[in-house]
């Protein structure tokens, strides 16, 4: 259908029930069909038939990553089809099926976790040398770390078995790990025994067990691949952040080693500079620059990206 699609020509398109329980629950979060599935319990063919009719009235927004292809509700549609999805919408949520499909599309990002916890809980042991096979000495910064403010609380997200936080702990007034693997901070609790600067707590990524404000500056390095909901993790590294805190990302640019969902639960296959950006923003943070990294010659990962951003509101 065309941009200038009238609200007429779209009531055809919504008045089906099950397609605006699919643009609700793609509202939530960008899911697959067979994710789709599970939410709406509901067959294949009848979803991927639905979801035929919502692409041709431009109500998707559609992203290929590997073999899956992902689907969100587009957003960006006239202002018309906006205030028409609003009524649609809030008509739709007082129905019985609303609860339950929002039940259901939880018990989904909880699968998506399960795979990378999974993989972390036994690979606590190994993981120090699957990172240096992977990504060699990139990931650190090793002497450029005393750069960093002496009195600044900086957040490691999503710390491992603790490699990062024992880099960043000489330079810094504290360090605050977050992981949501017991294993992983067991490890790093061992690894960082003494320091006396150092804090490991038990959480998620997308909910921190930090208070607001609490941090100076936070690192979230190569942990975004493995989140079900990048940009609702952004979000809580904002919230976690002082005024004039900064986030850092490093993760994987772009790739097509599909392997590393199944060897490693990876989630995504890496990410562009505009989804970066765009999540970034999004989570309220200015002065966002994204760079791709030099190749580490010793690395047999595909290429890294380093992000940042700068929470600027009082």
């Amino acid at each position: 259908m065309t941009a200038t699609a009238t609200v007429h020509d779209r009531l055809t398109t919504l008045a089906d029930p099950t397609r605006g329980r699919i643009l609700l629950a793609l509202d939530q979060q960008e899911l697959t069909v067979g994710e789709l599935c599970a939410v709406l319990s509901l067959p294949q063919s009848t979803v991927s038939r639905h979801l035929r009719v919502l692409a041709d009235d431009n109500w998707l927004v559609t992203r290929q990553e590997g073999t899956s292809r992902y689907y969100s509700r587009n957003a960006a549609l006239e202002p018309g089809a906006e205030r028409l999805w609003s009524v649609v919408a809030d008509d739709l949520k007082v129905g019985a099926s609303h609860g339950h499909d929002m039940a259901r599309l939880r018990d989904v990002i909880t699968q998506r976790r399960a795979k990378s916890r999974d993989f972390f809980a036994s690979s606590a042991g190994t993981w120090d040398e699957l990172r240096e096979e992977l990504f060699g000495g990139a990931v650190g910064g090793g002497a450029l770390l005393g750069l960093l403010d002496e009195r600044w609380v900086v957040g490691d997200l999503g710390c491992g078995s603790g490699h990062l936080a024992a880099l960043l702990s000489p330079f810094v007034q504290r360090v605050v790990g977050v992981d949501a693997s017991a294993s992983m901070l067991e490890r790093a609790n061992a690894r960082l025994a003494g320091t006396g600067n150092t804090e490991f707590r038990i959480g998620e990524l997308e909910s921190l067990p930090i208070g607001a404000g609490e941090l100076d500056a936070a690192v979230l390095s190569l942990v975004l691949h493995h989140a079900a909901d990048p940009g609702r993790v952004t979000a809580e590294a904002h919230r976690a952040l002082k005024p004039g805190g900064r986030l850092l990302i490093v993760d994987l640019v772009p790739h097509e080693v599909t392997e590393y969902r199944e060897r490693m639960g990876h989630v995504w296959l890496g990410f562009s500079e505009n989804q970066v950006t765009g999540w970034l923003r999004g989570a309220g943070f200015s002065s966002v620059k994204v760079i791709p990294l030099a190749m580490d010659p010793g690395a047999k990962a595909p290429g890294l990206f380093v992000a940042k951003g700068i929470r600027t509101d009082c």
